[in-house]
């Protein structure tokens, strides 16, 4: 790896607080960019333009991504004097529209719970704490990351709410509903003290590829299609759910931890049936049309 590479992702640390996972993407995509081109300091249009037939079977939102993480690289490498021009113009840059997100029905999410709620009667550790993950999941919002690695000094002593630490470090609170503190206090007293981590495994935490495989078990167990059940389409059903019941999009993006409004407006397209009834019931126009 080039030492612009290598400074650049210090400075996606130090100064955007980026995550791990964030830090590993980057370095991937430039560092794949640099063994098909050489050294990126070094390229110019014509170089940049030739990943393109590189990148020729990979979806045009994996070549949008790459491409933005050389164009931020760019950016940085010319400023701090680390390359003498910038030619991420020669970039592919495909035409992109984001997918909508997968989402559970109301039934999906009864039949999963259903499960996980008689499963956890037996009071085996194991199923009180998967319970709890998927109450955290779709009652809360949370982010995959952001659930395994939550500490012991997050859980709320005398307010419903959580601490969570989101992306680039940022601080927000969530509410932690009733039904979740409940199953929260079956997990505490059955929980192996060891750590910090609300979720301990093999002295650290429970990992992301874990709570995954946990969810798609639960699911076959459930009667569902594993395919269907992950982590982030829990969180999508929160979302949406919370949506479809009347929630402002402005305290979803909070609830949520999204930098961009723009990032929160996806679920409108997924709830657009209830967004055309309020308009057809609720603009000064229909309600003029009923006078009328």
């Amino acid at each position: 790896m080039s030492a612009a590479i290598d400074s650049f992702l210090a400075m996606l640390a130090a100064e955007r607080g980026a995550a791990e996972n964030t830090l590993i993407a980057y370095r991937r995509d430039l560092e794949s960019a640099e063994e098909a081109i050489g050294d990126l300091c070094g390229a110019d249009k014509h170089a940049l333009a030739s990943l393109g037939a590189a990148w020729a079977g990979l979806a045009s939102s994996t070549i949008s991504r790459k491409s933005s993480a050389l164009r931020q690289f760019f950016g940085f490498a010319v400023d701090e004097g680390l390359c003498t021009t910038d030619p991420s113009a020669g970039l592919p840059n495909p035409a992109t529209r984001r997918p909508l997100p997968r989402v559970l029905s109301h039934q999906d999410v009864d039949a999963l719970f259903s499960r996980a709620e008689a499963e956890a009667e037996t009071n085996r550790p194991e199923a009180v704490r998967l319970l709890l993950l998927i109450e955290l999941l779709y009652g809360s919002g949370l982010r995959a990351s952001e659930l395994v690695s939550l500490p012991l000094a997050a859980i709320p002593r005398d307010v419903p709410f959580l601490t969570i630490k989101g992306k680039g470090g940022v601080q927000r609170m969530v509410p932690l509903s009733s039904r979740a503190g409940m199953v929260l206090s079956r997990w505490l007293p059955l929980r192996a003290d060891d750590g910090k981590f609300l979720f301990p495994s093999r002295g650290k935490h429970l990992s992301r590829i874990r709570l995954f495989q946990l969810l798609r078990a639960l699911a076959a167990r459930a009667d569902l299609d594993p395919q269907k059940v992950s982590p982030h389409v829990l969180r999508h059903a929160f979302a949406t759910h919370l949506l479809e019941g009347g929630a402002d999009l402005r305290m979803l993006q909070d609830l949520l931890g999204h930098a961009d409004i723009a990032t929160t407006q996806i679920y409108t397209h997924v709830d657009a049936e209830r967004l055309v009834a309020l308009v057809n019931e609720r603009h000064p126009l229909a309600q003029r049309r009923q006078a009328d």
